[in-house]
């Protein structure tokens, strides 16, 4: 498409509020939106950082440390520590792993909310003399944050199953917390409670990034005002906002992590 015309405030808002969406349909079938921003960004997120870290690893130099080297060695030891503080186990290297991941992941891509809203748009407008929004923060994307979450459950059953055995986990799910005579309910409670934990933990990071992403355009829309200023206002009020953003950024990564420590926790939680 064009440039894009901006008419009236709210048009701008629930324009950039879309995604650079497309349908695939095959036949009768009908496979929904994909989200292509959402999948290209999260992608980027997940494949860039981890290159940084492989580049700073072969690097890297024991008896003389340079500062990346130094960094990576604090945030993995305080994810180390946090973990052998909530799991007392000896063998957590891949829990550990696991939560590294996720912390350098969901940090990453929470960080592209301090990108200027129409920075990347206006560049592909600039190559291509096409405007195509993109919303380049794939945790205000109810998909993304839910799917990381329904990952987490997978991994949360994998761990139910391999320290209580299939039995064990079957028998807690039938005959916990209300006893043998009230199976039913067990099972519904049981099932409810995995459900709850996935969509609590997806939409809590979502909810945040959300209105985070928000008040950036509300701020954005005072530089449209075309006055000199609106647009000292935007810059004063958006600095001061991306500062206080930064620590949201990276607190909702640390929680989202720290809740998957909790719940991989309690799969080494006996009640047979």
């Amino acid at each position: 498409m064009d440039k894009f015309p901006i008419s009236n405030f709210s048009q701008y808002i629930s324009h950039h509020l879309k995604h650079f969406s497309t349908y695939k349909q095959i036949k009768i079938i009908d496979f929904s939106i994909i989200n292509i921003d959402t999948i290209f960004w999260s992608l980027f997120c997940g494949i860039f950082p981890f290159f940084l870290i492989f580049i700073i690893y072969y690097f890297s130099n024991v008896k003389k440390p340079n500062k990346f080297q130094i960094f990576l060695e604090l945030l993995f030891e305080i994810v180390n520590s946090n973990v052998k503080s909530i799991i007392n186990k000896k063998k957590n290297k891949f829990i550990v792993s696991l939560c590294l991941t996720i912390l350098i992941w969901i940090s990453s891509m929470n960080l592209l909310d301090l990108i200027p809203v129409d920075l990347i748009s206006n560049i592909f407008f600039l190559f291509s003399g096409k405007y195509i929004h993109q919303r380049i923060v794939p945790t205000t994307d109810l998909n993304c944050t839910l799917g990381i979450s329904l990952g987490v459950l997978i991994i949360i059953l994998y761990f139910n199953i391999k320290n209580k055995g299939f039995l064990n986990f079957l028998y807690e799910l039938l005959f916990f917390p209300l006893g043998k005579w009230l199976l039913p309910f067990n099972l519904l409670l049981n099932i409810i409670e995995f459900i709850s934990k996935t969509i609590s933990l997806g939409m809590r990071l979502y909810g945040n990034m959300y209105a985070g992403e928000l008040i950036f355009l509300l701020i954005a829309l005072l530089s449209l005002t075309s006055s000199f200023l609106g647009c000292i206002l935007q810059i004063f009020t958006g600095t001061i906002w991306a500062i206080f953003h930064i620590l949201i950024i990276f607190l909702q990564a640390f929680i989202f992590m720290m809740l998957t420590i909790v719940y991989i926790n309690q799969s080494y939680e006996f009640h047979v």
